[in-house]
């Protein structure tokens, strides 16, 4: 056997055994896995359905135009782009086709559990090419709407994001509208973490509030590693407020070619089949449990005595002590447990060394582990976490 599938089955190995709690990891299922592996990947495919460069793409376009069918009628969207390769080029797709350098942007502070392409300043495409103005949590870790107001009302972004990688709270996507309305900025809803929330009906959805919706395909949602960028109802009336008539094809122009060549139709074909695997009465179920797990998960810890912030999704942050947080997760992974460092609200530490861990339940919940085993799971993680007090 080739060196490399021994790794691989020593990953899947470390995958099915240990304890998955990375809120953005997840477990595709086998559907998901034989389309991404397909005969799709030998096939160039530059351009849209009905609009490619390259002859023999029939098929593929039934395969694309059966995602876009699928992806539209799960978010209930008006259009959507699949060919996004992952989820940083689509909001840095969206920067590029409805922004310009130089344009006032407004996203939540990486530090405060926002995402770097949500304008992290100077080290990001966001953060370099547009004026990036951020705003914060308050010491328990929710966004202050009444402070985001007023930067706004402050700044005037033309652009605002609405998403997390480390937000343990229901995202309010009618107040973040509210805001962004009273300046005529474009909404951008990020719901990469939570996109099989929203899909299995446990999260509110941000397709009222929002003109633009971008989200990874796999984490809660269990697909491949895709994206999209979707336009809703209220988009296509904003745009044309600013005179866009067409906001279809401006986004789908700043994916290819402004972005991205030759799609990754294997890809593709998998979001199909997660989009649809969504739709289940099965995945309603595992989205509930997700909520149920995290909530467990959560108070287990903090009936233990640690602090903890949230959880109302799915996952919780939970302070260890000052700058520990990158030597709780390495003990954790000793033990088998698998979660990462990360930053609590207005950490002391630094973004390598956090006073923090970050843990999901979605991975686990996956895989069958109902609210007893997460109460077990939090009894392990507090006797590793003791250890090093």
């Amino acid at each position: 056997m080739d060196k490399i599938f021994e790794l691989i089955e020593k990953e899947n190995k470390r995958q099915r055994e240990g304890i998955q709690l990375i809120p953005s990891e997840n477990f595709a299922s086998d559907e998901v896995l034989q389309a991404v592996g397909s005969c799709l990947s030998n096939k160039y495919a530059e351009g849209y359905p009905g609009r490619r460069y390259y002859q023999g793409n029939e098929i593929i376009d039934e395969i694309e135009n059966l995602a876009i069918k699928r992806g539209k009628e799960l978010f209930g969207l008006e259009h959507i782009n699949v060919q996004p390769y992952s989820g940083s080029p689509a909001n840095s797709e969206v920067l590029m086709a409805l922004c310009e350098v130089g344009d006032v942007i407004c996203g939540l502070k990486l530090s405060a559990g926002g995402h770097l392409t949500h304008g992290q300043p100077k080290i990001t495409f966001s953060g370099k090419y547009f004026k990036s103005v951020q705003y914060d949590v308050d010491e328990e870790g929710k966004i202050d709407f009444q402070v985001l107001e007023e930067l706004v009302e402050r700044e005037k972004p033309k652009l605002i994001f609405a998403g997390t990688t480390a937000y343990p709270y229901i995202l309010d996507f009618e107040k973040f509208a509210k805001i962004a309305d009273k300046v005529g900025a474009w909404l951008v809803a990020d719901i990469s973490h939570i996109a099989g929330l929203v899909a299995g009906g446990v999260h509110m959805s941000p397709v009222p509030y929002a003109h633009i919706v971008t989200s990874t395909t796999h984490k809660s949602l269990r697909g491949p590693r895709g994206a999209f960028i979707g336009i809703t109802k209220k988009g296509i009336s904003f745009a044309k407020s600013y005179g866009i008539l067409d906001l279809e094809t401006k986004i789908d122009k700043a994916v290819f070619p402004g972005m991205q060549g030759g799609p990754h139709e294997n890809t593709i074909a998998a979001m199909a089949v997660a989009f649809e695997e969504a739709k289940t009465k099965e995945f309603k179920q595992y989205s509930q449990q997700i909520i149920k797990n995290a909530a467990v998960l959560a108070k287990t810890l903090k009936d233990k005595g640690w602090k903890v912030y949230g959880t109302e999704n799915h996952l919780t942050l939970v302070e260890v002590g000052l700058s520990k947080g990158k030597e709780a997760a390495v003990a954790l992974e000793k033990e088998g447990i698998f979660c990462n460092a990360n930053t609590i609200p207005h950490d002391g530490g630094t973004p390598f060394l956090p006073s923090g861990i970050r843990l999901g339940s979605p991975a686990e919940t996956t895989k069958g582990k109902k609210e007893k085993d997460f109460i077990e799971i939090g009894e392990k993680i507090d006797k590793v976490l003791r250890r090093l007090k």
